[in-house]
């Protein structure tokens, strides 16, 4: 026996030159970190062609769509059945999941064989027996009676189009059964357990064993998002972002992808690193040309492998004595499990057993022959370990470029006999991976179960979502309107306007229908220097603004924007006042100005009841303004009081208007056909040019004027109750004016923000969003501003820029997921925001037409506010809303630049061209 020499032969320098030898003869399997690096870029290239719908069908990485949208969350629970279907044996299992406190997972199972004359012959016994083997397991538990719903893991190619249907492409692993290639197996399945009749199970998923690995792990570690198998065969999935899926519709979000990895290099991309033995390999295989990526690393070949090699080197006389054996010339005789024995390191074991190995084999192996055998296994199955680290590298860089991270923290779950039972290959895989990706902090898992519980755990993450998002859409669907619904806003809002206008009934009308004695629209002949003042919001401007005519005509501007503090919009109207004069004095001291007397428009952006031009009496404060003594009072009385008491300048107020009149002038500067001025910004409003006949509350027939709607009230007497959500109701019982101005709260930029965080605090306490778990800053009433909604609509924003917005929430642990119900949340208040508004100016344009007895009117408005500049979808949903409901006239948008300021300066430069040719 050579065995008591083995080890002290080991030490000798003649281990070492069989070493040598061995890794000369086997140079082509040696690759370089190099050939890696270059093989990993190959594979990455590969990837984007499966992931392309035109380059998909051509690509030997299929990147296939597995359905799988999301990984545990941890609330999962529920009874399911799994069935793991992917070797000469399957499973059935019965998966207990519980979250009494803590995450448990229990699993009562059984092994079935699957017959040799099976796995080759008809495929409907094949199915037959899986159904037979199903109603033993179900029978033993004594559940044959429940219909329980079951995860299937079919680890074989599939083409899946849905959850719960997957597509054979073709059978690998020794599998040849007919008739079950280009068949969806989920059918041959029920159709199997229909025959029987005596249960039924409801199959809910199809998964492979790979997908099945990185559920299992992401059960344990929620920042598992690869799933890979080195056991029989190989492959890898991992969660890709669904706007690089072109195989699939839709791209929000992402979608696990089983790329069948197996297959890379079907293509002759690999030529130039297979060797003669792969070659033979490939040859003597069930299907030859296919699976050759697979065919170099996985289980069901590395033993085939080492043995051509050492049958090719015994026939040249380097092993043995070049004496072979029948065993040793016999395919499949060298199995994979020899590997895993020989290269066991421990106490040098390795080399004992490789001696007893080929005695096995009938061979009288030398000290020589062992080692140099022991090195084949080592050559191969490191090749093996590297050629899979390049390709995980692909996965990796893949993933970490999606998200942008400079440094990614991921784990992989791993399965398969290789992985589990080699005592070396683990080790050298997790090295090469960290050498190729140094930016990458991988932990690599080992899977308990994987296919088995996972797909249970598939199932039970597709129930958790199925139950989880018909309850987000019974709610959503409460914010979602009708054509119908529109309809009718949008003939309140004609009855709201008709009832303004009238005298009688104008004091009733939510719709106050303000008369701004605005009678004209610029004709461009207007010309000269005026001061514009544009009081609307937190901060004000004062513009001086030079009008030219003639050819060259044109508007030039310059302004100074001050801030109001809070105190001074809370305090006196004098205080407020005086603050107004002293930032004007200010401005005509920068502009070199001082004691100049020019014409000056004052754009005040709040609700006014005007007897003429320049004169316009308070009604009510909005937008968090409260100044006292302010409310019934004229308010250009108010600004002249207080420049009386600075006594250093005198102004010439020409006309008080609001935004909504200064955006409407603006634009009919640029556009003859603009009639309609619409603000859509902390606040929103309308005007436009009614005929004067219909304007009671003013004197005379003759012309138009324009009237000011001061729309935001709409529905403060309940012509929007029956639209109005219990997230509207919120927002209103805690603003500054209850049960005041409910249309600018379902529309506008100051209280979108805040409809949406009512939502997402109900469906946190609901559990259906960031699992239950509720930050302390989203508690804070106006933390989600209206900019989150335009930024995360953007379709330009990728989900990890939703989760940087959500984390600055205080919202650290959310989800891809989360960020893409929160999309949804916003998409479907802004939606709501934009259509309401929409069925508003479909009333107004239509009344313009009918006033005018036009069977279609061309017209267009003019449009300004943050809130319609800056949301990405607003604009389009509301135009689409006014055409669908005002269908006789052509209504186009004019967005305006400037309008609340220049527009002023526009109206002092109408009113002073009628003023001039009234002198004459």
């Amino acid at each position: 026996m050579i065995a008591s020499h083995l080890l002290a032969y080991y030490f000798t320098e003649l281990h070492h030159d069989q070493v040598q030898k061995v890794d000369k003869y086997l140079y082509h399997l040696r690759l370089s970190e190099e050939s890696l690096m270059d093989l990993s870029v190959r594979f990455r290239r590969e990837m984007d062609r499966g992931l392309g719908r035109d380059t998909n069908p051509t690509a030997s990485i299929k990147m296939l769509p597995t359905f799988v949208r999301s990984t545990p969350d941890g609330t999962e629970k529920g009874d399911f059945l799994a069935l793991d279907l992917g070797g000469s044996n399957f499973r059935v299992l019965l998966v207990k999941v519980s979250t009494s406190g803590k995450q448990r997972v229990e699993m009562e199972n059984q092994i079935y064989d699957i017959p040799e004359h099976l796995m080759k012959g008809c495929g409907s016994d094949l199915f037959d027996h899986i159904a037979d083997c199903l109603a033993d397991f179900l029978e033993k538990l004594g559940i044959k009676d429940k219909k329980l719903p079951l995860g299937f893991t079919f680890s074989f190619p599939c083409q899946q189009t849905k959850l719960d249907e997957s597509v054979l492409l073709s059978w690998t692993k020794g599998f040849k059964a007919s008739g079950v290639e280009g068949k969806d197996v989920v059918s041959l399945l029920r159709k199997a357990i229909k025959k029987r009749g005596d249960f039924d199970i409801d199959i809910v998923t199809v998964i492979n064993d790979t997908v099945g690995t990185m559920m299992t792990c992401g059960y344990d570690d929620q920042r598992c998002e690869i799933g890979l198998i080195i056991g029989t065969g190989t492959n890898a999935c991992y969660m890709e972002e669904m706007r690089h899926l072109e195989l699939v519709e839709g791209d929000e979000g992402r979608m696990c992808v089983n790329t069948e990895w197996g297959a890379f290099g079907d293509d002759g991309s690999l030529e130039d690193l297979r060797t003669d033995f792969d070659r033979d390999i490939d040859a003597g295989s069930l299907n030859p040309g296919k699976q050759l990526f697979e065919k170099m690393i996985s289980g069901m070949y590395m033993g085939e492998l080492v043995r051509l090699i050492l049958v090719k080197m015994t026939k040249e006389g380097l092993l043995f004595q070049g004496q072979t054996t029948p065993d040793l010339l016999a395919s499949g005789h060298f199995q994979t499990s020899f590997v895993f024995a020989i290269e066991n390191e421990k106490d040098n074991e390795g080399l004992l057993s490789t001696e007893k190995i080929l005695i096995g084999l009938g061979l009288t192996p030398s000290a020589e022959d062992c080692v140099a055998t022991q090195r084949v296994c080592q050559i191969v199955s490191t090749r093996a370990a590297h050629l899979c680290s390049a390709a995980l590298t692909a996965v990796l860089r893949q993933i970490r470029d999606n998200k942008a991270a400079e440094r990614l923290r991921t784990t992989v779950g791993v399965d398969g006999s290789v992985y589990k039972n080699h005592p070396q290959f683990g080790r050298r895989l997790h090295k090469m991976v960290r050498r190729l990706v140094p930016d990458c902090d991988v932990r690599f898992l080992r899977s308990e179960d994987g296919s088995s519980k996972g797909s249970a755990m598939v199932t039970a993450v597709a129930y958790r979502l199925a139950t989880q998002q018909a309850e987000r859409q019974r709610v959503l669907d409460t914010l979602r309107l009708s054509r119908e619904q529109l309809l009718e806003v949008k003939r309140r809002m004609e009855e709201q306007i008709s009832r303004g206008l009238a005298r009688e009934t104008h004091q009733q009308a939510s719709v106050k229908m303000l008369p701004t004695f605005v009678r004209s629209t610029p004709d461009g002949t207007e010309h000269g220097d005026f001061l514009a003042l544009d009081l609307g919001g937190t901060n004000f401007r004062v513009l001086l603004v030079r009008v030219r005519s003639g050819k060259r005509r044109s508007v030039e501007m310059h302004n100074k924007i001050y801030a109001i503090p809070q105190d001074t919009m809370q305090g006196t109207g004098e205080e407020l006042f005086d603050h107004i004069v002293n930032c004007i004095a200010d401005f005509l001291e920068y502009m070199g100005m001082k004691g100049s007397s020019l014409p000056l428009g004052f754009t005040f952006s709040f609700p006014c009841k005007q007897n003429k031009l320049d004169e316009g009496v308070l009604l009510k404060w909005t937008k968090g303004f409260k100044a006292s003594g302010c409310e019934g009072e004229d308010v250009v009385g108010l600004l002249k009081d207080a420049v009386r008491r600075r006594e250093d300048f005198d102004l010439d107020v020409v006309a008080v208007v609001n935004d909504t009149v200064g955006t409407m002038m603006t634009c009919g500067y640029e556009d003859p056909h603009c009639e309609v001025g619409l603000i859509v910004g902390t606040g929103t409003n309308a005007c436009y040019m009614e005929e004067m006949r219909n304007v009671e509350l003013v004197e005379g027939d003759d012309g138009r004027m324009c009237v000011n709607m001061e729309w935001g009230a709409f529905g403060d007497q309940g012509e929007l109750d029956d639209v109005s959500t219990e997230f509207d109701r919120a927002v209103d019982e805690l603003s500054a004016y209850p049960g005041k101005q409910r249309y600018e709260k379902m529309i506008s930029g100051m209280y979108l923000g805040e409809v949406v965080r009512n939502v997402l605090l109900d469906f946190t306490a609901r559990g259906l969003l960031f699992r239950g778990r509720l930050s302390e800053r989203l508690k804070s009433r106006g933390i989600f501003e209206t900019r989150f909604l335009s930024q995360i609509e953007s379709d330009r924003l990728a989900l990890r820029q939703v989760r940087s917005i959500l984390q600055h929430l205080g919202l650290t642990s959310s989800t891809c997921e989360d960020s893409i119900l929160v999309k949804e949340v916003c998409s479907v208040v802004s939606r709501r925001a934009a259509q309401l508004c929409g069925a508003g100016l479909a009333a107004v344009v239509d009344r313009i037409r009918q006033n005018r007895q036009l069977p279609e009117l061309r017209v267009t408005v003019g449009v300004d506010g943050t809130l319609y500049k800056l949301h990405p979808h607003f604009s389009t949903i509301m135009l689409e809303t006014v055409r669908d409901l005002a269908p006789q006239c052509n209504v186009s948008l004019l967005q305006s630049e400037d309008g609340s300021g220049k527009g002023a300066a526009l109206i002092s430069a109408v009113a002073c061209r009628l003023r001039d040719a009234g002198q004459h």
